[in-house]
């Protein structure tokens, strides 16, 4: 007698958005293999689970679009389930609900033990740090805190992630351990806001003392700050980045705007006086940092005297690392009471002339690079080069340095010191010194 076969089920986890949503994916991934299932990430497989972002409109346009295909696949008989996570069904589950009913369930952004519940796993308290980590295998994300306590007019992350939530210095050390143990070089520290750290748990800012802790766990080589803010921001972890060399010249910290008048209504509590001293006491004290910074043009009242000083002040900085986005006016948030007055194409115009501008400090500031020798990571090789960063750059938003693979042999994750020869506006080319 023929018995019918039974599928094994195996569980494709696609990630959207930013690098907080990568590691919670990672999580959900190592949440699930502990419990025995199969699991893949942004591979084929017959149950699909979406962790969507919800951040602005392109943002949600992915996310949207993303779930419509998989339902398609789903009609087809080419998948069995779909299931929605993330901040985009955080923020907008019941009408979700209503406009693509076929999605066998919603979750938001804190409701791993039902996501699991509904994949056949159980939630195990006890799995820290126990991730399955989808970045290439020299570095991954730490998550130091969760939600923001911000009242900034254009942001939404507070309406889909919460209040802020550090997590305790002794389970980040934990993770990076395990982490070091699976063979990570480098820690991307993330969170909404890098500067509150700590704030909740130990009743101060306590980044300084998470990065003493981190610095003694062997095997990591550079740790990396993501997304400070301005306004209180801890200067001991300057006296940090001094002294200890795995702590990389770096920083990452959006800042928005300069003109007096629109960070006012972006409810920043900061003004360009105190902005310009900020940057230049960063530079006083860390003369070898790398400042990446991102800007918001576009913003609702936003004139054309707002935008000139804006483009001055980039010009004056000389940030080494530079985003610029169009103002995404965003339901719920304080800004989407105000009238979203500038024109489209003035926002890109905007936008445009600001990149523009850093494209020609991107490429003076690399053609000093000539010449000089810096430690390199190998992330990985393409087409005939080997592709790496110094420590002032992070992966997939900054410059890399290339090396020619006809020349040499390198191993991705390996660290070796290159000798720049020639610098385009974003990327470095170099040949290793033996």
């Amino acid at each position: 007698m023929r018995t019918k076969t039974l599928k094994k089920n195996k569980i494709n986890v696609v990630t959207l958005g930013c690098s907080k949503n990568v590691y919670d994916s990672e999580v959900l991934m190592g949440q699930l293999k502990a419990s025995g299932k199969d699991v893949v990430h942004e591979q084929e497989g017959n149950i699909v689970v979406i962790n969507t972002c919800g951040f602005i409109n392109n943002a949600k346009e992915e996310s949207v679009n993303t779930i419509l295909h998989y339902m398609n696949k789903k009609e087809e008989g080419d998948v069995d389930k779909v299931f929605v996570t993330g901040c985009l069904s955080e923020r907008y589950k019941p009408d979700l609900e209503k406009e693509i009913p076929n999605v066998d369930q919603y979750f938001g952004t804190t409701e791993l033990p039902h996501l699991l519940k509904a994949l056949g796993a159980d939630y195990k308290h006890e799995l820290i740090g126990e991730r399955l980590t989808t970045t290439p295998k020299n570095y991954a994300y730490l998550k130091i805190a969760e939600g923001c306590d911000r009242p900034c007019s254009f942001c939404a992350i507070p309406l889909m992630r919460g209040k802020h939530k550090s997590t305790p210095i002794e389970d980040l050390v934990v993770e990076a351990e395990k982490l070091a143990a699976n063979g990570v070089k480098e820690l991307i520290l993330i969170a909404q806001d890098l500067t509150y750290y700590g704030l909740d748990l130990y009743k101060k800012r306590n980044l300084a003392e998470l990065l003493e802790n981190l610095v003694k766990v062997e095997g990591i080589e550079w740790i990396r700050l993501h997304y400070a803010f301005p306004t209180g921001f801890p200067m001991d972890v300057l006296d940090i980045m001094k002294r200890e060399t795995k702590v990389c010249n770096y920083l990452d910290i959006p800042l928005q705007h300069v003109s007096d008048t629109i960070l006012k209504s972006m409810r920043r509590g900061t003004t360009k006086e105190k902005t310009t001293k900020l940057i230049q006491d960063f530079r006083v004290k860390v003369p070898e940092m790398t400042i990446r910074t991102t800007l918001i043009v576009g913003y609702p009242g936003e004139t054309e005297e707002d935008f000139q000083t804006l483009k001055q002040w980039v010009k004056d900085m000389r940030f080494e690392r530079l985003g610029c986005f169009t103002y995404s006016h965003e339901e719920s948030t304080h800004a989407y009471n105000l009238e979203d007055d500038v024109p489209e194409e003035v926002k890109m115009q905007r936008a445009n002339e600001i990149m523009e501008l850093q494209s020609q400090i991107s490429w003076e500031l690399n053609q000093a690079k000539i010449g000089q020798e810096f430690k390199v990571v190998i992330d990985r090789k393409e087409g005939n080069y080997f592709v790496g960063r110094t420590e002032f750059d992070s992966p997939d938003v900054d410059n890399e340095v290339l090396i020619d693979a006809t020349k040499v042999y390198l191993k991705t994750g390996e660290f070796t010191t290159v000798k720049i020869i020639e610098a385009e506006d974003f990327d470095l080319y170099g040949e290793v010194v033996s």
